[in-house]
């Protein structure tokens, strides 16, 4: 839909577009008659959400309430109906009190109301003996009580200063920006009301929003408090099962224990190995002495008496042995050594005195390998008590190492078990100390800060009565182009030129008005004889490029439904012709017996009857009636005029044979489904150009030629226009 359109539409519908505006500026300017003044009071408030400071500031990470989530849970809370029954409690308690109307608490208006709205009993009820905390509390319940009461009426009347349908339309809560402030609004028709109304708002909010909060902190603290009992007590227990644990298996420090067992097996395993070394040294030399000695040696291996003190001298030296490794004063040790002495020295003397009874005569030599014998003797019983005190120490280690390497496990568990304990009681502690400083920020600041308190408003805001009638026409015009539009999306007809050539697919090469016998020399009568030209001028145009066609022109006129203006279009073109100098034959459906072939002004009206072989007629000269006669050479052009499509049939041989086709419609007619289908069938006839035609479209579709351009006209005949009078017009 182009722009020209979319004027003519609004031009067409002007009317519409005056009235309906009108209307509803009228019925808008009618209801406001009796409205009332408006007064606005404003406060501001500052939240510290975003930057303020507060106990929590010191805490690291603190984020505390500084999202956007904290300003819309306190506009929530003031949005609240819970919240807007508490300021009409307490605005009604004091509106109660009042013995007469007072203009800083309650108008007259709003006073006399309010005497009509509670009877005199119910407010003598109320107020008589009881304190302003009294009467609020009376107020709560009864607002709150299911059966119907004055008080509850109040509350539900739409218009009430105390409703909470008007509390949650005129109170407004708006933020500035992205900072700390908030601002609230109140409007009504009472300054004094509007004021009262932003106090009682900040008071309850103030509170709701408090307690709110601190219940939050109270349960989460009496959370935390059980939580940190609890850890408490999992921490006792895991110290306790770790004590226990070392008290039982004597362990002081588990890795140094096992650090030093490890380090003495090692330590104890070299002193072993190497004191064996010096064992089986002494008992080779101790073996090959007693061979040199022979059979004296074998004498004295076998005596009881050196028998005797080689065991006793052993059993010294083990003696020795100990008290030195396990770390004997050094009293005992030097006894314990003089013992091992005195014993070896004993042993010497045996053995010296067993030689000397054998009478050998080797006396000297046989002394010396005695005394060196006696001495590795001395040295292997030693290094034999050393090695069976190291085994013993081996043995102790084994057993100690046996011992720890289960517990290992075992102490680790505890371990685990006594720091999940500690983490678990530091964070219960830590998050119970961050809900206490929660509680205490809450108790320091006491809520909200009013920067601005609520104004008295001392002149009314601006009536908006006139932005309400410039909205209503507004809205008018909204309803007229929407309701234009929707007719015409709707209107089947074929209204102007631009929706016919949607609907039939056809360019429009001409548009005719309404034209009357008195058109002559009018705009109409000029826009007429303008379209005849440029219609004859395309149809001129598409004979020219036809060829292979038998001469003469045949131009077809036809349409889908009758009375569309194929009559008056047909003769138009014909006396065109005629006017320019050619002979004209016109076919034209019989309308009456009577009619008969005449000749007029170089056109010759052939009438004929619509046959039932109408389909399948070849040759002009076969529509007519018999004994007349027709010579197509003797013509310049043939206008061949058929009945409605939806009434006859297409006489598809004479509609083959045409140069051009002329669709007349009726810019009042609708084009739906069946002039589709029977323009489709047409067109797969005709294998020639088709023309559309548009009749009796509006006057607003049309250009005129002045009255100059056309001068050269005005001595054609009427009936270009009008038509042949014993001929239907418009038909």
């Amino acid at each position: 839909m182009g722009p020209h359109v979319i004027f003519r539409l609004l031009k067409q519908h002007l009317l519409w577009f005056i009235l309906i505006p009108g209307i509803a500026a009228g019925i808008v300017f009618y209801l406001t008659r009796g409205e009332s003044k408006a007064y606005k009071s404003q406060a501001m408030l500052y939240t510290g959400l975003a930057s303020g400071y507060s106990l929590q500031s010191m805490l690291p990470n603190n984020q505390g309430d500084r999202s956007a989530i904290a300003f819309d849970n306190l506009l929530t809370t003031l949005n609240s109906t819970e919240t807007q029954r508490q300021i009409g409690v307490d605005l009604l308690t004091e509106h109660l009190l009042l013995a007469n109307p007072d203009p800083m608490v309650l108008g007259q208006e709003g006073f006399d109301k309010l005497q009509k709205d509670l009877p005199a009993d119910l407010r003598m009820n109320l107020v008589s003996g009881h304190t302003p905390e009294q009467i609020q509390a009376l107020v709560d319940s009864l607002s709150q009580r299911r059966d119907n009461n004055p008080v509850k009426a109040l509350f539900l009347q739409p218009a009430s200063y105390y409703s909470t349908a008007l509390l949650s339309k005129k109170l407004k809560s708006n933020r500035k920006s992205t900072n700390d402030m908030l601002e609230l609004e109140y409007e009504t028709n009472d300054p004094a009301v509007a004021q009262k109304t932003l106090e009682y708002a900040i008071a309850v909010l103030n509170k709701r929003y408090k307690s709110l909060k601190t219940t939050e902190t109270s349960s989460v603290i009496g959370y935390y408090d059980d939580k940190s009992e609890q850890t408490k007590q999992r921490l006792a227990e895991a110290e306790r099962k770790r004590q226990a644990f070392a008290v039982q298996n004597k362990v002081l420090n588990f890795d140094d224990d096992a650090k030093n067992i490890a380090d003495t097996r090692e330590t104890t395993i070299a002193e072993y190995n190497q004191e064996m070394m010096r064992n089986q040294a002494a008992k080779a030399s101790m073996e090959s002495l007693k061979q040199r000695m022979g059979q004296r040696g074998t004498q004295i291996n076998t005596g009881d008496v050196l028998k005797a003190k080689q065991d006793e001298l052993t059993a010294a030296q083990n003696q020795l042995v100990n008290a030195r490794a396990y770390g004997r004063d050094a009293a005992s040790i030097a006894q314990l050594q003089a013992k091992a002495d005195r014993i070896a020295d004993e042993l010497k003397t045996v053995a010296t005195k067993f030689y000397a009874a054998s009478g050998a005569s080797e006396t000297v030599p046989q002394q010396t390998l005695v005394t060196e014998w006696l001495t590795k003797v001395t040295e292997y019983e030693e290094s034999s008590a050393r090695l069976k005190l190291y085994a013993a120490r081996l043995n102790a280690n084994e057993a100690k190492t046996a011992q720890f390497s289960p517990l290992g496990a075992k102490l680790r568990q505890l371990d685990r078990e006594l720091t999940v304990a500690e983490k678990e009681d530091l964070a219960s502690t830590e998050n119970l100390n961050q809900a206490r400083t929660q509680q205490g920020d809450l108790t320091v600041n006491a809520g909200l800060t009013t920067l601005d308190k609520p104004n008295f408003p001392l002149a009314p805001q601006p009536s908006k009565r006139w932005l309400l009638i410039a909205a209503s026409i507004g809205a008018g015009l909204f309803l007229t182009l929407f309701l234009v539009a929707i007719r015409f999306w709707l209107d089947q007809r074929v209204s102007s030129p631009e929706k016919a050539e949607l609907v039939i697919g056809k360019p429009v090469a001409a548009m005719f008005p309404t034209v009357r016998k008195s058109a002559m020399g009018t705009k109409v009568g000029r826009a007429a004889m303008n379209m005849f030209e440029q219609l004859c001028n395309a149809i001129n145009i598409e004979i020219v490029q036809q060829t292979g066609k038998p001469h003469p022109p045949v131009i077809t006129i036809f349409s889908v439904r009758p009375k569309q203006g194929k009559t008056w279009t047909s003769n138009g073109l014909a006396r065109l012709y005629a006017d320019a100098g050619q002979q004209v034959a016109y076919f034209y459906p019989r309308n009456a017996d009577a009619a008969v072939s005449v000749e007029q002004g170089g056109i010759t009206f052939l009438p004929y009857t619509v046959r039932p072989d109408f389909m399948n007629v070849l040759r002009f000269e076969n529509l007519l009636s018999d004994g007349e006669s027709f010579v197509p050479s003797h013509y310049d052009k043939i206008i061949l005029e058929l009945p409605a499509l939806v009434s006859s049939a297409i006489p598809v041989y004479l509609v083959d044979n045409s140069y051009v086709s002329v669709l007349v419609v009726d810019a009042n007619s609708s084009w739906a489904r069946t002039e589709k289908q029977l323009l489709g069938m047409y067109i797969r006839i005709a294998t020639h150009p088709i023309l559309t035609v548009l009749n009796r479209v509006e006057d607003g579709y049309l250009e005129a030629f002045s009255q100059q351009d056309v001068a050269y006209r005005l001595k054609r005949s009427e009936t270009l226009l009008n038509g042949r009078k014993t001929l239907p017009t418009n038909v």
